[in-house]
């Protein structure tokens, strides 16, 4: 074998090398975000169609938390602090944002449960984390977060003695989708100039 079809070889081996790292880390974000939601990996919380049909004589505490990221401008809290409930029943809480901004801004909250073994426990049924959020200049909102802890948590070996659940949400800055773009565009760039 001659040294230019070595080479080659070595290169097409090379690319394959390059492409299947780059399809593995492609893949890795979803299959891992799919990890997370089957397992309650990492605090994340399941998503539910309805209301449990079995609520407990037994209590846990919710607390709310909530933070943005570094950039993003909104003014986020939670209105209710903490929330005792019977294990199965509906929870209703509101969390506040604010665009105190001249444009609008849009946002996308990611979330997690603490400790991390409840987050297998933990469902949503209703969430403004579940899509992305727009708020004109100057308006503040009222976003609702329904849930239920699943009375299986009692079961789990591991898991059934927490009684203290915190649900945390941070706001992202995210890219305003088009038809608040084309209306944004003027005033951000008025803004850069004065």
């Amino acid at each position: 074998m001659d040294k230019s079809t070595q080479n080659g070889r070595t290169a097409l081996r090379l690319i394959g090398v390059v492409v299947t790292m780059g399809a593995l880390a492609w893949a890795a974000v979803p299959f891992y975000d799919w990890f997370c939601r089957v397992t309650g990996y990492g605090g994340t919380t399941n998503v539910a169609e309805a209301a449990s049909d079995v609520v407990l004589d037994e209590y846990v505490t919710v607390r709310f938390d909530a933070s943005t990221e570094r950039d993003m401008p909104w003014q986020f809290r939670p209105m209710t602090r903490e929330m005792k409930l019977k294990i199965g029943e509906t929870g209703l809480v509101f969390y506040e944002a604010y665009n105190p901004t001249d444009v609008p801004v849009a946002g996308t909250a990611s979330y997690n449960v603490s400790p991390d073994l409840a987050g297998y426990y933990f469902s949503k049924i209703e969430c403004f984390c579940f899509t992305e959020q727009v708020l004109e200049p100057g308006e503040r909102v009222e976003m609702p977060v329904s849930f239920f802890v699943d009375p299986e948590l009692v079961d789990d070996r591991d898991a059934g003695h927490i009684r203290h659940i915190t649900l945390s949400y941070t706001f992202y800055q995210t890219d305003l989708p088009e038809e608040h773009a084309a209306v944004a565009l003027p005033s951000q760039a008025d803004a850069t100039t004065n």
